[in-house]
């Protein structure tokens, strides 16, 4: 059934005349809501305005120029507005069925396999994608880390960490210079951005998608911790998703080389997302109560304290 020409108001909002019932998923950065909304019983769609305003225009422009070579494993944009004000900038989405957004191996796996197909893909096929994401780039993460250097070294210790694979990071990342390969990177990665529904995986919110190194999209998927969908990950399932993933890209890599960069690059941006954290858990501005970010901290050092292990022994 086509969507009503007058689905949604001038304003912005859903016209509440033509909907059945509506429920909210999730609130975004700027306050806006996505929601489910219902036509009848059996026809339901996805309202997603925009949730973050800097990222105006952005999503849409995805889905046309990146996401139309893709096989449909996301949610397609079925209609939307463009437009200079945030407010009156939306989307309306197919909706696949209610999602479950559950770290399992087999999940996990699944979205490195397609991971690899998105990262072996030519980047000449994509000649506008952007090269900024959403936080900056290994390579300023890791000079600020090395500007508060002295700060990590009096909060790690508190937090569990012990003062020897810390120095050993900051060690081998004073000589290291991290990989200028690029791919395409999906750019938020967590397990808000992935799920399985009725069986099926499905990629979501692409807004964030720019060129990046390979292990953008890896750190994301493995080691980047969020407030609202906890993970545990084993030495032993980190090591087995590296080595799947190195077997399934499509291009020539130095394992060994691969899986030691990858261990440093986690352990200074989570170095770096502790610092980050640490400031939320000060501010106290409610956007994540406290035990959430509290959880987020200590998943965080858990990462941390694998990767920086791992390194050693590497």
């Amino acid at each position: 059934m086509a969507l009503p020409n007058d689905i949604v108001h001038e304003n912005g909002s859903l016209n509440a005349s033509l909907i059945l019932k509506k429920e909210r998923l999730y609130q975004g950065m700027n306050g806006r809501f996505v929601e489910r909304f219902y036509l009848s019983p059996k026809e339901s769609y996805i309202f997603k305005p925009l949730t973050n305003n800097a990222q105006m225009g952005k999503e849409t422009w995805i889905h046309e120029h990146v996401l139309c070579r893709f096989p449909a494993i996301f949610p397609k944009i079925l209609a939307y507005s463009k437009h200079d004000n945030p407010d009156l900038s939306w989307m309306i989405l197919e909706d696949l069925g209610q999602l479950s957004h559950e770290f399992t191996e087999e999940t996990v796996l699944g979205v490195v396999k397609w991971m690899a197909w998105w990262h072996s893909l030519p980047l000449e096929s994509f000649p506008d994608v952007p090269l900024n994401g959403l936080k900056p780039r290994i390579e300023v993460v890791a000079e600020e880390v090395c500007e508060n250097k002295d700060d990590l070294l009096r909060v790690l210790p508190r937090l569990g960490l012990t003062g020897k694979h810390v120095l050993h990071v900051f060690k081998q990342l004073d000589s290291f210079i991290f990989s200028k390969l690029l791919v395409l990177s999906h750019g938020d990665l967590h397990l808000g951005n992935y799920a399985v529904v009725k069986g099926k995986l499905i990629i979501l919110d692409w807004e964030h998608t720019h060129l990046n190194t390979p292990f953008w999209d890896l750190y994301h998927l493995l080691d980047m911790a969020h407030p609202i969908f906890p993970k545990k990950v084993t030495k032993g399932f980190r090591k087995q998703v590296l080595g799947f993933y190195l077997g399934q890209v499509g291009m020539k890599l130095d394992g060994p080389a691969f899986v030691r960069e990858y261990y440093l690059f986690s352990a200074v941006f989570s170095m770096w997302m502790i610092l980050l954290i640490q400031r939320d858990l000060q501010a106290d501005d409610g956007k994540w109560s406290k035990e959430q970010l509290k959880r987020q901290l200590e998943e965080t050092v858990f990462s941390l304290r694998q990767c920086a292990e791992a390194l050693a022994d590497v």
